[in-house]
């Protein structure tokens, strides 16, 4: 659907709409125009009533007729002696003369009063209200303005889910073609790797960290690759899986940060991907890092129970605001210069839609830091 047509659509809704309104607006005015007609009309068999007399009865029969027609709108007729004669009002409020003052005060407000006078003479005054159908059509406008807004919230969701999901089609499509884009130079890497072992004076120790570089690429590839897809899960000990991811990160890491690692027990076993799960706590580790812009303390624990794992990463970092605790998950959100807000909204993806986990904000505090926290189930055998 192109712009042209999706403005066309908005303003034809939007012309409707108010046609709709309009319509009902007029139709209110016309029916209560009507109810004024016809107790203009009660009012003067009112007054040709009272001179009614016994010679005149086929008249006063006919006249007691209309008095008697009116079945539906609320009225108070008050005469110049203190008579009141009621009509559609409850039978239990007859006698309640502050439920009756305060009636007649609603219905000046709904209605303006109408004399009853005859030949120039006048005996009262009579007080309406609005008819029980008059009530409902009053607030038919906002019943449909109600729906209206539902179904344009509908129509949002609808369209907003499918541009999300066009978009993760495209992210995973870009993903995956990285993924093989990246392929070929591990392949190269991987020969000329090789080819410098074969090499004389090459000192071992640097081949072995090429080679742990282009292991790296290769668990890259395999992450990028996932993207989109439905990852396979194993059963795996956390705390070696963990320790494995901080200790390449540590080496590739500034010395002035310090990384220290604990746990209560030397194995908590969860069902994960090996690949993603480390992507996870990479991509947390480097937000710490960044957070103390590459110098203070970084903390990991693992702890946990039958039921439950928990991995803490905690840093001494700038912190991070409290009510920024859930946005800093949202896609694009980001406090750095650089970078596209992706890091976290992906730990969370992984964590909760692939490993049905959790991971939140535990605690931080502003120029203190932070501890974030992972929670999985625990898969013992």
């Amino acid at each position: 659907m192109n712009k042209t047509t999706r403005w066309i659509l908005i303003i034809s809704s939007f012309a409707i709409v108010v046609s709709i309104l309009f319509n009902t607006y007029i139709f209110f005015q016309r029916f209560k125009e009507e109810e004024r007609t016809k107790m203009k009309i009660w009012a003067q068999a009112q007054a040709e009533f009272l001179q009614t007399t016994d010679l005149d009865r086929d008249l006063g029969d006919l006249t007691l007729e209309v008095l008697k027609n009116n079945r539906s709108t609320p009225m108070i007729y008050v005469g110049m002696d203190g008579e009141l004669r009621l009509n559609n009002i409850p039978e239990t409020k007859v006698n309640d003369s502050i439920y009756l003052f305060n009636k007649i005060h609603q219905f000046s407000q709904e209605n303006a009063p109408i004399e009853v006078t005859y030949k120039n003479d006048k005996y009262g005054t009579l007080y309406y209200g609005n008819s029980e159908v008059l009530n409902n059509l009053k607030y038919y406008p906002i019943a449909l303005i109600l729906i209206i807004v539902l179904f344009a919230a509908v129509v949002y969701f609808f369209y907003h889910t499918s541009m999300i999901s066009d978009q993760n089609k495209l992210w995973a499509g870009m993903a995956k073609e990285t993924a093989h884009q990246i392929g070929t130079p591990i392949s190269s890497l991987l020969g000329w790797t090789e080819i410098l072992k074969s090499e004389e004076g090459v000192d071992p120790e640097v081949t072995r960290e090429i080679e742990k570089d282009i292991s790296r690429l290769e668990t890259i590839t395999e992450r990028f690759s996932k993207i989109g897809s439905i990852p396979s899960l194993e059963r795996k000990n956390l705390v070696e899986e963990t320790l494995a991811t901080l200790e390449y990160l540590k080496a590739r890491t500034s010395k002035q940060v310090n990384f220290a690692f604990k746990s209560d027990q030397e194995a908590h076993y969860s069902m994960i991907n090996t690949q993603l799960y480390s992507w996870t706590i990479e991509n947390l580790v480097k937000n710490a890092i960044d957070a103390m812009k590459g110098k203070g303390d970084l903390k990991v624990t693992i702890s946990g129970d039958h039921k439950f794992a928990r991995i803490n990463i905690t840093d001494t970092g700038k912190g991070i605001p409290k009510n920024d605790y859930n946005r800093i998950f949202d896609p694009g959100f980001t406090t750095k210069k650089r970078g596209w807000g992706l890091g976290l909204s992906l730990v969370k993806r992984i964590i909760e839609d692939y490993h049905d986990g959790k991971v939140k904000v535990l605690h931080s505090a502003i120029d203190k830091g932070t501890t974030m926290q992972i929670i999985l189930k625990t898969a013992y055998p």
